[in-house]
């Protein structure tokens, strides 16, 4: 069984920056593509953004378009999500995620997610 496991999140002032990883164990996840996805109080877990297995195909949701980027590093089984220009509601707590079937197909395996806060 595959084991991906979130960093990087914490306290941040709106209009500052952080590097969320993701770290893969377990199994190989270079062939999958890999999403990061958030879930905010009170709100329903929305997608962030994905990645390809290759790299070529990214999409990012129209409220982070701009702010955030999304890559991977597949030698080392980690993705990666950088965020700059944060808002307040970015606040959220962050979920990585792989897909065998593609950016946009169901994703079969999912992080214990990593918090995120930005103050206004």
């Amino acid at each position: 069984q595959g084991q991906l496991v979130e960093s990087g999140g914490g306290l941040v002032q709106a209009g500052g920056s952080l590097r969320l990883s993701c770290a893969a164990s377990g199994r190989t996840f270079s062939w999958y593509a890999m999403g990061w996805f958030r879930q905010a109080p009170g709100k329903e877990r929305e997608f962030v953004a994905a990645i390809s297995w290759s790299g070529n195909s990214i999409d990012y949701a129209d409220s982070v378009k701009g702010r955030f980027t999304i890559s991977r590093d597949n030698a080392e089984n980690t993705v990666y999500l950088q965020m700059n220009s944060l808002k307040p509601e970015d606040t959220a707590v962050y979920y990585c995620a792989a897909s065998e079937g593609g950016i946009y197909n169901k994703y079969d395996y999912w992080g214990q997610g990593t918090q995120v806060t930005v103050s206004s």
